[in-house]
């Protein structure tokens, strides 16, 4: 929208806001008269007592006069105190207000879009963008009142001094200040465009954050890092553009508030030569110098900097419009797996381990207490392992291991006897791809199940490396027991609108396409948490009598009753071993499945 648009939306609602506060503003505007006699006082008073008083021989009348303007200083601090109480009474109702606003924008946009992340535009609202409006409002308030009725009492002064002192000192002022006016639009256009880029980066932090897991699962990180990295750019951007104009509106204060003194005493002779008393040259500069440019001075640095920041902050709270979102926000789909070299033709020696871990040890820093250490572990082909432990414990951290997503800082972890960090490069969840051994492929599915914008054929599919019959499709539903959702979303041909599903309905979906993929390997990493005790018994059925390895973090205990063996982590010691086993070997076990009077 344009500077006149915004201009006009913004003193629309400000008019409403101050009408009805006429009670506050008229006692403001009497304290403020208190002060402009005090600036009338402060310059005439020092005319006086020159010309009137220490130039005529008459010591007793100048001091006189001092002590007149000495008054004045006291009534100024007197109105001063005023002021101040009554621009609390204007101000902290405007953040009110605005508090109250952020809150209605960030429900009406949670109603219209209940799919959608929370809105993280309206923190910086809330929060940063209150209290600028705030400290700007304040700000601007008082040093407009000030310049005000400091200049009345200026102007009304040099006029009764001498009205040709008017003539002097007013075209300087007048030079200066066009000057910095020129600089109020473009720097008015730059602050909005560094709010928008914060609101934006806002948001896209937000969203990562809700979603990091997935984004370090389907391997996206430098692409998710690169969207931030960009608006991080534009703020940088913005911010030197911003510091530009700012250098050229210091130039303009230069001139309107250096200038007027310089014509002044340039002007002196002349003055002097036109009857222009002493006195009254020397109490016009004190009007310039005490009062006159230090107001003005205040009025264009608030104007400059914190108007323009309260006009765009305003706007963002008076415009209706949405929130500004990433462009990146819906999830791109990328590029479908690619198929897998066929298998050799089978060898004599008996196959290699699905997975096998050799003294793995693993810690998030060189200082940091490993999270796993000195892990032996070998699964079995087509084995159903279960993996217990309480909740930070290191679950997920060998899931990503195995996945190889993590290298690990000791030992070997090897997947079909290929080492796993080979596949580093191929997206978790993506299926799997190429690599140096055969049927080194495996498929990762996270908590935060990925779902993406396009049919449900689409998203049931994506991780096999080519069509596959539709038939084959709704057995795998069937045997999932998704088949429900997918009629109630109208079908396989029907449009997925990841934002509008529940979390159990994605992973509904995810399921489904992992017993769909052909990799031999599949990692659960708590992907049934949002599915009911059925659903979950169900799905883990399933995909247990699907051809291949399942390796499950067990969100309940239950999942351990039905895998084949269980390994659970306690601290760094790890024990595997069965269901009916694991009781008399592990004490943790025991406790997860409340067998406390179970024998040593």
């Amino acid at each position: 929208m344009s500077e006149y648009g915004t201009w006009r939306r913004v003193s629309s609602e400000g008019r409403r806001f101050l009408r009805g506060r006429i009670r506050t503003l008229g006692r403001l505007a009497l304290w403020s008269l208190l002060e402009s006699a005090h600036t009338f006082l402060g310059g005439y008073a020092v005319a006086r007592a020159l010309d009137d008083g220490f130039l005529a021989g008459r010591t007793g009348t100048g001091i006189g006069w001092l002590a007149v303007a000495g008054a004045g200083a006291l009534l100024g601090a007197l109105a001063l105190r005023g002021v101040f109480g009554g621009l609390a009474d204007l101000v902290e109702p405007l953040r009110d207000g605005l508090v109250r606003r952020s809150v209605r924008q960030a429900i009406g946009r949670a109603v219209a879009d209940p799919g959608r992340a929370g809105d993280s535009g309206a923190v910086s609202r809330l929060t940063q963008q209150t209290e600028m409006a705030r400290d700007s409002f304040a700000g601007l308030v008082l040093v407009a009142r000030s310049f005000v009725f400091t200049a009345l009492g200026a102007l009304l002064g040099l006029a009764a001094l001498a009205p040709v002192l008017l003539v002097l000192v007013l075209p300087a002022l007048l030079l200066g200040t066009a000057a910095f006016l020129t600089t109020l639009r473009p720097m008015a256009r730059v602050q909005r465009a560094a709010l928008d880029a914060d609101e934006a980066l806002s948001a896209r932090t937000g969203e990562l954050a809700a979603g990091l897991r997935d984004v370090l699962a389907c391997g996206g990180g430098a692409g998710a890092g690169a969207g931030v990295e960009s608006l991080i750019a534009e703020q940088e951007g913005l911010t030197g553009r911003l510091a530009r104009w700012t250098a050229l509106r210091t130039l303009a204060l230069g001139v309107a508030g250096r200038l007027p003194v310089v014509v002044l005493l340039a002007g002196t002779p002349w003055l002097t030569g036109r009857g222009v008393s002493a006195g009254a040259v020397a109490g016009a500069l004190t009007y310039l110098v005490q009062s006159l440019l230090p107001a003005l001075d205040a009025l264009m640095t608030a104007v400059g900097a914190a108007g323009t920041r309260l006009l765009v902050v305003l706007d963002r709270f008076c415009d209706p419009r949405p929130a500004p979102r990433p462009a990146s926000e819906a999830p791109a789909q990328g590029p479908g797996p690619e198929a897998a070299p066929p298998a050799p033709p089978a060898q004599l020696a008996p196959p290699a381990p699905a997975v096998e871990l050799r003294r793995v040890r693993f810690a998030y820093g060189p200082r940091a207490q490993p999270v796993i250490d000195g892990l032996d572990l070998v699964v079995r082909p087509g084995e159903h392992l279960a993996v217990v432990g309480p909740s930070g414990i290191g679950k997920s951290t060998l899931t990503a291991l195995i996945a190889g997503l993590l290298p690990p800082g000791r030992g070997s972890v090897r997947v079909a006897g290929a080492p796993a960090g080979a596949l580093a490069d191929v997206p978790a969840g993506h299926g799997g791809g190429p690599g140096p051994g055969p049927d080194v492929r495996r498929t990762l599915l996270p908590q935060q199940a990925y779902v993406f914008t396009g049919t449900v054929l689409d998203n049931l599919t994506h991780l096999s490396p080519g069509p596959v019959p539709r038939g084959e499709v709704e057995r795998a539903t069937a045997a999932l027991g998704s088949d429900a959702l997918v009629a109630r979303l109208g079908g396989l041909d029907a449009a997925v609108d990841p934002a509008q599903l529940t979390p159990g309905e994605r992973q509904h979906l995810a399921l489904a396409a992992a017993f769909l993929s052909p990799a031999p390997l599949l990692l659960l990493d708590e992907a049934t948490c949002h599915l009911d005790p059925r659903a979950e018994e169900h799905a883990e059925r399933a995909l247990a009598r699907r051809p291949g390895t399942l390796v499950v973090v067990a969100h309940r205990i239950s999942s351990a009753a039905r895998a084949d063996r269980v390994l659970v982590l306690d601290g760094t010691r790890a024990v595997c071993g069965t269901h009916a086993e694991l009781p008399a070997r592990s004490a943790l076990y025991r406790e997860l499945v409340g067998l406390w009077d179970a024998p040593e």
